[in-house]
């Protein structure tokens, strides 16, 4: 059982409006969104700040793998499940959506940018000059990384919510990998 009440689309609400953009957006309303909702800035802001970088260069097939090693470094199962689910919707196979919980991908540039989001997420951003020369190395322009960083930064915020709020898991299930 949720540790916040899970809001409900009431179109006369503030919440309500919000999280029926969040369906338009979605195609439904996952249980993390009911949650944040319960403070209709914070579901906003979330909305607003996820809406920014869609609009940015990262491809959606790399903006799920790192939201799924962010995720994973965050042992967040809730938003594992969510991006593995999206993930294979976008046609990744799960071979690679494997490699990529772990940081790694079967693509060279794809590998350099979920091993620089898994040490940005490890470090709390406290990289190394090396880190960031590999992830440059492999291709990734100064917008990408910055970007890359934001992407970091908003499932970042998803897991930590989770993790307050544990909300039952309404995608299906994938285990965190062993430690």
């Amino acid at each position: 059982m949720s540790r916040l009440p899970l809001i409900e689309e009431n179109p006369g609400s503030p919440a309500g409006k919000l999280l029926t953009e969040t369906r338009m957006q979605l195609g439904r309303v996952p249980n993390l969104y009911r949650a944040l909702a319960n403070s209709p800035a914070a579901l906003n802001g979330y909305l607003q700040f996820r809406r920014a970088l869609q609009a940015g260069g990262l491809s959606p097939k790399l903006r799920e793998q790192i939201a799924l090693v962010t995720a994973e470094v965050n042992r967040c199962e809730y938003c594992v499940s969510a991006h593995a689910f999206r993930g294979s919707k976008l046609g990744i196979p799960d071979a690679e959506l494997d490699l990529n919980r772990k940081g790694g991908s079967s693509d060279p540039k794809v590998a350099a940018a979920l091993t620089l989001a898994m040490e940005v997420t490890c470090n709390r951003g406290k990289i190394a000059d090396d880190a960031l020369d590999a992830a440059r190395a492999a291709g990734l322009s100064d917008e990408e990384l910055a970007e890359l960083i934001a992407h970091v930064a908003l499932n970042f915020y998803s897991n930590i919510l989770n993790h307050v709020a544990e909300p039952e898991l309404d995608f299906p299930r994938t285990p965190l990998l062993d430690d």
